[in-house]
């Protein structure tokens, strides 16, 4: 979905549902790329020509067309650059990478990004000779890693996805017999203060970004987008930000208009922040999936997620945990989603205890092993899509006997249904009082609710900007 049609709330609350709800400071939202600048100015420090910055600063040359690769003067820069200075990628000028680049060697160094760096689409190459990584078959173009990195710049990363979504049409990435991989845009390892601030993500094949065994990792002002010109090959599994064994993370003032999560960390992340997200056809603020893989243990935990708005979506809140036969096992817990603004999303909150596409009776027989405990949503206020009718919520914990599902609470949850009459949250297994009032999934009322399906407009601006 466009980013032009992202936030319009203006139709939205002027439309059919208006009268049920209203989102606060509505004419203060951005609803475009420029108006998300304009609220969230970007201001980095210019230490290409201030005389008091005495990081040496390095250029390189730019790419002379859309063939010409860079690859072995981008790295080299980079080692020129590490250990105290700077590599400038000037605005205007084109950088084409087309090999894998190690850059794990990284120490106290800086990339200016006001320039274009821009992969080629040759598939069979980097199907070939691309990093690899075990989680998910992940590929990657390049590896970063080292300690005190940063990337700042009004400059673009370019994936040039539309070949790889062309050519992946019809598969999903997480069928065991899928053998077309697609590289992640931006791939970190054992990175340790690693800062990402203010350039543009576009068109990613798959992830946007893979961070794996770092910390002290942030993103802050930065754009991320993934369109396609094929209506029967979307982006998809363009997630935002995905990880593995990462701790201190955080996400202030991102815009976020792609085919999959918003924010989904995965195995083992603690102490995760995120601060003022925009977020349009996403499947959501997740966490997880967690417990993909058979007998290894796996985590979330101490994240708070705030001040998001969530439009033309699968879901908001989301947890997600796997059930089968050959799981892992694991936890998440203490996570707050605090001020989530919603419009048409399928569920403004939902905890998955069946992931990925498991069916009743297998989901019955091995049901997920993941505790799911203290977890608060705060302050929701919006409307669903209603394509689960009158349900606006669905938490259905684990069946396992020994799997703890505990102090999972709503308050200040005003999240309607368009289809009419009063929403309802669906809820199984929790322990304790949730803090509204709620109906088990095979109630004779949730069958009710629905059923009670309708649909309403993609939330858009109205007029365009």
């Amino acid at each position: 979905m466009r980013s032009s049609n992202i936030i319009t709330l203006l139709s939205a609350l002027s439309g059919v549902i208006a009268h049920q709800f209203e989102l606060p400071s509505a004419d203060n939202i951005p609803r475009d790329i420029q108006q998300f600048r304009q609220k969230h100015p970007y201001k980095q420090k210019n230490n290409c020509h201030n005389d008091n910055d005495h990081r040496p600063v390095i250029k390189i040359r730019s790419s002379k067309n859309d063939t010409d690769d860079v690859s072995d003067e981008f790295r080299a820069g980079l080692l020129k650059a590490n250990n105290g200075g700077t590599l400038h990628l000037p605005r205007d000028s084109l950088y084409i990478i087309g090999k894998p680049l190690d850059l794990t060697f990284l120490n106290d160094v800086e990339i200016r990004w006001d320039g274009q760096v821009r992969f080629t689409n040759d598939t069979p190459y980097w199907q070939a000779h691309a990093f690899r990584h075990p989680f998910q078959n992940s590929l990657m173009f390049w590896k970063w890693g080292g300690r005190d990195i940063r990337i700042h710049g009004s400059g673009v990363l370019d994936g040039n996805g539309q070949r790889w979504w062309d050519e992946f049409a019809g598969l999903e990435i997480l069928d065991p017999d899928n053998e077309y991989l697609r590289p992640v845009l931006f791939y970190a390892e054992n990175a340790t203060n690693l800062s990402i601030e203010g350039i543009h993500q576009k068109d990613s094949p798959c992830w946007t970004n893979f961070v794996v065994t770092s910390r002290g990792v942030s993103f802050s002002d930065v754009v991320v987008t993934a369109h396609s010109n094929n209506a029967s090959a979307l982006p998809k599994n363009t997630d935002f930000f995905d990880s593995l064994n990462v701790e201190d993370v955080s996400v202030r003032r991102a815009w976020v208009d792609i085919g999959d999560d918003c924010f989904s960390p995965k195995s083992n992340a603690s102490n995760v922040h995120v601060d003022t997200m925009y977020c349009n056809g996403t499947h959501g603020q997740s966490m997880g999936s967690l417990g993909q893989y058979e007998g290894e243990m796996s985590f979330v935990k101490d994240v708070v997620i705030e001040n998001v708005w969530l439009l033309n979506g699968q879901h908001g809140a989301r947890l997600k945990s796997w059930a089968g036969p050959d799981v892992g096992y694991g936890f998440i817990d203490n996570v707050t989603f605090r001020n989530f603004y919603q419009a048409n999303n399928e569920y403004a909150a939902y905890l998955d205890s069946c992931y990925f596409n498991i069916d009743t009776e297998t989901c019955e027989k091995y049901p997920s092993q993941m505790n799911i405990t203290n977890i608060h949503f705060e302050n929701f206020t919006g409307y669903t899509s209603g394509k689960y009718g009158l349900v606006v919520a669905s938490l259905k914990c684990s069946t396992n006997p020994d799997a703890v599902c505990d102090n999972i609470t709503f308050k200040d949850f005003n999240i309607t249904s368009p289809c009419g009459d009063e929403a309802v949250v669906v809820c199984d297994g929790i322990k304790g009082d949730i803090g509204v009032d709620c109906v088990g999934a095979d109630s004779v009322e949730a069958k009710a609710a629905l059923s009670k399906t309708c649909s309403v407009p993609l939330a858009t601006a109205t007029p365009s900007f």
